[in-house]
């Protein structure tokens, strides 16, 4: 089967940073599905692993934790999917990727692809959207007010894969004032389109900028980039005894900042439930089909930003290279293999 990865860890400018392969096609496990791949997105993730993940001497790695496509083959154990389905799913971290035509999956962490995207629209979320959901509902606990605090969230990095589906997700199934930063009019319009009530700059002083709102401090913040960056700025800025979550993985953090006004601190990482097979796993394949409903509710959109055509090398070096530029808006889709 055709497939990208890499043999050595390199700069994306390098051409043998990714690599087209020919590889056997893959056989389930009792749990898994068989999945044809149709289309992918390309997520932060992608990026580190392949800049810090060195592949053993003579072995290639297969990136891509986002897909949607169609189920060729089902494990013994599995009775929720038949072959002919249609799904989505972000993958597992200690697992192949999902930049090949075909991919196993734990049967677990899978959702129907909702009916009315296309495969590229599709491929978009899974990955983001339970990040998000999980930030929002599991870490956050956004339906437990702060004492004294506005009922207010802070998405830092609103324009981002996660950032667009988190302003969507608490629009719809929370009745907090979302605020969202974003540093350029493009990226701004982006989270107003997607329906942050406010759009402050993360390249001015945030704590002020969010103060110039006028609706006092707000109790949540979610920090999706640049944590290091910006961690003083929240600590003045929330509310005390409010809630801070972050995705991101700053070099170092000097968390000392938060105790004065007793906030508490929740790292969110989507592949924990799959990576640790968690008593809960199943929540992330209910949660992907919730999203599906919702979307085919039109409450939720696709956060697709721009679609580079087919699943090659070629064009997953450049979906890689935007993501490390930090420019990206919504998700990088790539969509079918050359015949």
């Amino acid at each position: 089967m055709r497939a990208v990865g890499y043999r050595k860890s390199l700069p994306i400018t390098q051409d043998e940073a990714l690599v087209d392969l020919d590889l056997p096609q893959p056989e389930p496990g009792p749990r898994d599905l068989l999945v044809k791949v149709e289309a992918i997105s390309v997520n932060p993730v992608d990026t580190k692993v392949r800049r810090r993940a060195e592949p053993e001497a003579g072995d290639t790695k297969v990136l891509g934790w986002d897909a949607a496509g169609t189920v060729v083959a089902t494990g013994a154990e599995v009775t929720e999917f038949a072959v002919g389905d249609a799904v989505f799913y972000a993958g597992d971290l200690g697992r192949p990727g999902t930049n090949a035509q075909f991919h196993c999956v734990d049967a677990r962490i899978v959702g129907r692809k909702p009916e009315s995207l296309d495969w590229a629209q599709a491929a978009a979320l899974p990955l983001t959207a339970i990040t998000a959901w999980e930030t929002l509902f599991d870490r956050l606990d956004t339906g437990r007010p702060v004492p004294g605090a506005a009922p207010a969230l802070l998405i830092v990095g609103g324009a981002g894969g996660v950032g667009s589906i988190a302003i969507q997700l608490a629009r719809q199934l929370t009745d907090l004032t979302v605020i969202a930063t974003a540093s350029r009019p493009e990226t701004a319009q982006w989270c107003r389109d997607l329906g942050a009530h406010h759009v402050v700059d993360h390249g001015k002083p945030l704590a002020a900028e969010v103060a110039a709102l006028g609706i006092g401090a707000p109790g949540l913040v979610f920090s999706t980039t640049n944590t290091d960056l910006h961690l003083a700025a929240i600590a003045e800025l929330i509310a005390p005894q409010g809630r801070f979550a972050l995705i991101d993985d700053p070099e170092s953090l000097d968390i000392s900042v938060l105790k004065r006004k007793s906030l508490s601190l929740h790292w969110e990482f989507m592949f924990t439930r799959s990576m640790f097979a968690t008593a809960d796993i199943a929540e992330q394949g209910r949660l992907l089909n919730e999203v599906a409903r919702l979307v085919d509710e039109g409450r939720l959109r696709t956060t697709l930003g721009e679609n580079y055509g087919r699943i090659d090398a070629e064009n997953l070096r450049r979906a890689h290279a935007l993501i490390e530029s930090g420019r990206a808006k919504g998700k990088i889709v790539l969509e079918g293999f050359a015949d």
